[in-house]
């Protein structure tokens, strides 16, 4: 069913018209782009199928072509339109990221990563430099694969760091399966990368682990090293 043959009062584009596209449900909006359904579904019952799946919008972002198509009524037509849809929100949310702007919460660092970090299957570990103003300088992937103290090790972290003259650091790493509870590993990586910022004079000002807001407890995706004072 399309759109146009929904309720009057029930279509997303006149509701979108009258009131914007605030008044717009997650999956209205969904609706809007999908724009038609298949015989046995209309438009409204898949986007909220896709809504619901995917467990928000934002969990969209992880996304593939073939998971849109596991949803009854996405082709492979649609399923190529949405993720162009979700490419562009990627870029989009990238592009306001890179704007200067200081690193002084744990949420402004996790929003900061969210467009890199969506959707990643193996655990990565980034440092994020920063200027005496905790402005971003650059962010650098130091390794991929299970975070470990060995794997870890200070002088890759700490290398660009110095290369780049940064002020200070913060850690940050994902987990995949979308806890961000920390483990003895994680906690064993702080505690040496904290040692070594003391002797180089380059302060650790956190260690963020991602997670998702879908899989972590009380919804909470990420975990701050700074905000559960664990940084002494």
């Amino acid at each position: 069913m399309k759109l146009s043959q929904i309720t009057l009062n029930e279509r997303p584009q006149e509701r979108l018209q009258a009131l914007g596209p605030s008044a717009l449900s997650d999956a209205e909006l969904m609706a809007m782009l999908l724009r038609s359904g298949n015989k046995e579904f209309d438009v409204l019952a898949i986007a909220r199928k896709l809504v619901t799946e995917a467990g928000s919008l934002s969990g969209l972002l992880t996304w593939s072509a073939a998971d849109f198509q596991r949803v009854k009524g996405i082709g492979k037509v649609k399923s190529l339109q949405l993720i162009t849809v979700i490419e562009i929100a990627r870029r989009i949310l990238s592009q306001e990221e890179s704007k200067p702007k200081p690193m002084d919460s744990p949420a402004k660092v996790y929003n900061y990563f969210l467009p890199i970090a969506s959707g990643l299957t193996v655990e990565k570990f980034w440092v994020l430099c920063l200027n005496r103003k905790n402005h971003v300088i650059r962010h650098i992937e130091v390794t991929s694969g299970t975070l470990t103290a060995s794997l870890v090790h200070p002088r890759e972290v700490f290398k660009e760091a110095i290369r780049l003259s940064a002020s200070a650091i913060i850690a940050v790493h994902n987990h995949p399966s979308g806890d961000p509870s920390p483990s003895n590993a994680d906690t064993a990586v702080t505690r040496q990368l904290l040692q070594a910022g003391q002797i180089l004079n380059i302060p650790v000002l956190d260690h963020i682990i991602l997670g998702s807001p879908n899989t972590a407890p009380l919804h909470k995706p990420f975990f701050s090293f700074s905000e559960h004072n664990q940084l002494k």
